[in-house]
């Protein structure tokens, strides 16, 4: 069984900063791009940004310049850095990750259990 966890959502101030964690464990054999989702309170999933295991990395417009996405291939973990927080990214975040859990197969998408995130103004 592959698990994605996830740590480090909580409550800050506009402006303040959170750090979020997520790590995948089970039975696996590579694991490719990983990516942060935020989902807005009666809204959509969406996309907040990627990264390939050669660190590659891509925003979306609403975050450049103030979130930063890395990993730890060593440790099958991303993280989302987010500064100068702003209300409107209050939501749940989650973590995904495409796992390939048999050598030659496809990768298929895991996801994590969600963090909340609430950004006061």
């Amino acid at each position: 069984q592959v698990q994605l966890v996830e740590s480090g959502g909580g409550k800050v101030q506009a402006g303040g900063s959170l750090r979020l964690s997520c790590a995948a464990s089970g039975r696996f054999v590579s694991v490719g791009p990983m990516a942060w989702y935020h989902q807005a309170p009666g809204k959509q999933r969406e996309l907040v940004a990627s990264i390939i295991s050669t660190g590659s990395t891509n925003y979306a417009d609403s975050v450049k310049g103030r979130f930063t996405i890395s990993r730890d291939n060593a440790k099958n973990t991303v993280y989302l850095q987010m500064n100068d927080l702003k209300p409107e990214d209050t939501g749940v975040y989650y973590c995904n990750a495409r796992i390939s859990v048999r050598w030659g197969t496809r990768w298929d998408d895991y996801w994590g259990q969600g963090t909340q995130v609430t950004v006061s103004s």
